[in-house]
């Protein structure tokens, strides 16, 4: 069997990583409609700083959890 821990971390990841930045554009889009410190420029490459912070974070943290709840993912076959 061929070990699909990386395919399944990298799909867990990536979500992860995009639903924290929805969440950040959501609290960054009201802070912006209140005060003039920021623009919109500031949000959108916050949201890209936050995706790629959160891709790094979260490829660190997926393999561990995977592996720890679906042990047979990693189980190599012997010949």
């Amino acid at each position: 069997m061929e070990n699909k821990t990386g395919y399944y971390s990298v799909a867990a990841s990536t979500v992860t990583s995009i639903l924290i930045v929805v969440l950040f554009y959501v609290f960054a889009i009201h802070k912006v409609s209140q005060s003039t410190q920021y623009t919109y420029t500031d949000v959108y490459v916050g949201m890209v700083y936050v995706f790629i912070l959160s891709m790094i974070v979260s490829a660190s943290i997926w393999p561990g959890v995977i592996e720890k709840f679906n042990p047979s993912l990693t189980t190599a076959s012997s010949l």
